[in-house]
C-alpha cells in the first residue's frame, strides 16, 4: 500500500498581496490624500480653542466649526458621486484638491479682519472639497486589487490619516497655540485696546499655516495631475466612463447593507468629531493645572494611537472578520466613554485618550461593509456613506449645548458611548449576515 503523500507536497496557496506592483504608484498618491485630508479635520479640534480666545466664543458657538465643516461634506458627497461617474475618479481629485486649496487660502483674510462668518465658509469649502477626495480615494482604494482584500487595504490606507490626524495637533501645539490663556478675570481687567490687541494676534496665528497647506495642496495636485492613473474595471468603479451612467442615483439606496452602513457611519463619525472636538477642553476641565499646548500634543498622542490602530487593524483582518472585530472596538469604546463621564484627573483623560485607537478600524470598515457587492451602484454608495459624515456637524454642537447646560463637558460623553452602542449593532449584525469584506 503506498502512502497518499500529495498532502505533503501540495504547494500552500500564497495570501495575495494588499496592492498589486502595477497599481503600487497610484496607490501612493491617493493614500497621501488621506494625510492631507487628515491634517485638515485634525486643526478643527485646534481651532475650536483658538477661536473660544480669538473671537470671544462660547464651545457652544464654536462647536459651528465641525458643524460648518461636515455640512459642506454632506452638500458635496451627491455631486461628488455623480461628476465621478461623468468625468472619472482622477479629475474629480483634482477638483477636490482644488477646492481645498481654495477654502484653506480664505484663512487669511478671515483671520485679517476677525470674521468668524468666513472662516466659516472657509471651512464650509474646505470641507466640499474634501467630500470629493474622500467620495473618490474610497472606493478606488478598493478596487485597487482583490475584492477580498479591499476592508484590510482600505484600513492599510486609512493608517495614513492618522499620520495627518498627529501633525494636526503638533501644529497647532507649535505654531497656533500662543501659550497665553487669559482667565475670564485677568480679561477682565484689561482694557479694551489690549483686549483687542491679544485677540487679534490670536486670530493672525491661523494664517501661515494654513498659507502653507494650501501651497502643500496645490503642489500636491501638481503632481497627481502628471501622474497616470490605472483605470479601473471592477464592478461599479471605473476610471472613464461608468458602465451605467444613467442609473438613478438613489438606486444604491436598495441595498440594505449599504443603508445600515450610512446609520452606522453617521453616529461613528459624530462620536469621532465630537470626542476629537472638545478633549482639549475636556482636559483643561479635568487637569485644570495643565496648559493647552501640552494638551494638544495629547492629543497628537492620542491621534498616533488611530495609526497604530490602523495599521495593526490592516493585519489583524486579514485573520479575523472585520465585523468581528469591528464589534470589539465598538464595545470597547462604549466602556472608554462610560469611563470618562465618572471618573476625574488622570484615569478620566486616559480613557478618553485610548478611545482613539479603538476607533482606528471602524471608518473603514463600517464603509468596506457598506460597498460589498453594490457593483454599478458603486459610486453612489460611496456618496451616500460620505454623506453620512453629516453627524460631525451634529453631534459635537450637542455635545456643546449639553456642556454648557451642565456644567462640564464631561456631563456629555455619553453621548458618544450612545453613538457607539449603535455601531455595536450594526457590527453584530454584519456578522449575523456574514457581510465581511
Amino acid at each position: 500500500m503506498v502512502a497518499d503523500t500529495s498532502s505533503a507536497t501540495r504547494p500552500v496557496a500564497a495570501r495575495p498581496p494588499l496592492v498589486d506592483r502595477r497599481h503600487l504608484v497610484a496607490f501612493i498618491l491617493v493614500t497621501s490624500l488621506f494625510f492631507s485630508w487628515a491634517l485638515a479635520a485634525s486643526l478643527n479640534d485646534v481651532l475650536i480653542r483658538q477661536f473660544q480666545k480669538a473671537l470671544d466664543l462660547s464651545r457652544g458657538q464654536s462647536g459651528l466649526i465641525q458643524f460648518a465643516f461636515y455640512v459642506g461634506y454632506f452638500c458635496a458627497a451627491i455631486p461628488a458621486g455623480l461628476l465621478i461617474r461623468r468625468i472619472g475618479y482622477k479629475k474629480a481629485i483634482l477638483a477636490g484638491l482644488g477646492l481645498y486649496a481654495v477654502g484653506a487660502f480664505l484663512f487669511y483674510p478671515a483671520a485679517s479682519i476677525q470674521a468668524y462668518g468666513l472662516f466659516l465658509i472657509a471651512l464650509y469649502t474646505i470641507a466640499f472639497g474634501l467630500a470629493f477626495l474622500e467620495t473618490a480615494a474610497n472606493p478606488y482604494v478598493i478596487v485597487l486589487g482583490r475584492p477580498e482584500t479591499g476592508s484590510a487595504r482600505l484600513n492599510l490606507a486609512q493608517s495614513f490619516y492618522g499620520v495627518g490626524a498627529i501633525l494636526g495637533p503638533v501644529i497647532g501645539g507649535l505654531f497656533i497655540f500662543s501659550g497665553v490663556d487669559h482667565s475670564a478675570d485677568t480679561l477682565a481687567g484689561m482694557d479694551a485696546t489690549a483686549q483687542a490687541a491679544w485677540r487679534a494676534s490670536e486670530a493672525a496665528a491661523v494664517q501661515g499655516p494654513y498659507l502653507i497647506i494650501g501651497i502643500a495642496v496645490v503642489l500636491l495636485a501638481l503632481l497627481i495631475a502628471r501622474t497616470p492613473f490605472p483605470a479601473m474595471t471592477a464592478p461599479g468603479a471605473t476610471d472613464t466612463a461608468p458602465a451605467v451612467g444613467k442609473r438613478p442615483a438613489f438606486a444604491a439606496l436598495r441595498h440594505a447593507g449599504l443603508r445600515r452602513a450610512v446609520i452606522a457611519q453617521f453616529f461613528y463619525v459624530g462620536a469621532q468629531v465630537g470626542i476629537w472636538s472638545f478633549f482639549i477642553d475636556f482636559t483643561k476641565d479635568v487637569m485644570p493645572g495643565m496648559d493647552e499646548r501640552t494638551v494638544a500634543f495629547l492629543l497628537s498622542g492620542s491621534f498616533a494611537l488611530l495609526m497604530i490602530g490602523r495599521f495593526s487593524g490592516a493585519i489583524i483582518q486579514r485573520r479575523v472578520p472585520p465585523a468581528s472585530l469591528l464589534a470589539l472596538y465598538a464595545g470597547a469604546n462604549i466602556l472608554l466613554c462610560l469611563a470618562a463621564t465618572f471618573m476625574t484627573g488622570v484615569p478620566a483623560v486616559g480613557a478618553l485618550w485610548l478611545t482613539s485607537f479603538f476607533m482606528s478600524i471602524m471608518f473603514p470598515t463600517i464603509f468596506a461593509l457598506g460597498l460589498r457587492d453594490l457593483g454599478p451602484d458603486t459610486e453612489m454608495g460611496s456618496s451616500f456613506l460620505i454623506m453620512s459624515i453629516i453627524g460631525g456637524a451634529l453631534v459635537p454642537p450637542l455635545m456643546g449645548l449639553v456642556s454648557d447646560l451642565a456644567g462640564g463637558i464631561h456631563y456629555a460623553m455619553p453621548i458618544p458611548a450612545a453613538c457607539f452602542a449603535i455601531c455595536l449593532a450594526f457590527a453584530l449584525h454584519a456578522r449575523r449576515q456574514g457581510d465581511v469584506a
